[in-house]
């Protein structure tokens, strides 16, 4: 079973950054990104990235996230900055929608 474990959450001001990572447990040859959920709001896609680098992004985050993975080390990151409070919500890491991380919080104040 792939574990995906996550890190880099946390709170910011409004217009800040952060920067999540997920790190799998094994070599992953799918699709890896990262979905996120708001309270009382559905599970949402934020990017994802093909194993031969295509990506795709929620157009909320267009221009200030920023998805990239390292396939020798198993990983993917999330840049993500100019963060409005809308943006807070709780991460998943994913692979192909089908294993999840734990997931972690990101709080943006107004």
């Amino acid at each position: 079973q792939v574990q995906l474990v996550e890190s880099g959450g946390g709170v910011v001001q409004s217009g800040g950054s952060l920067r999540l990572s997920c790190v799998a447990s094994t070599q992953i040859l799918k699709t890896m990104g990262w979905y996120r959920q708001a309270p009382e709001k559905q599970r949402e896609l934020v990017a994802h990235e093909t194993w031969g680098g295509v990506t795709k992004y929620a157009d909320s985050v267009k221009g200030r996230f920023f998805i990239s993975r390292d396939n020798g080390r198993n990983t993917v990151t999330l840049e993500m900055n100019d963060l409005k409070p809308e943006d807070t919500a709780v991460y998943y890491c994913t692979v192909a929608r089908s294993i999840w991380g734990q997931g972690i919080q990101v709080t943006v104040s107004s």
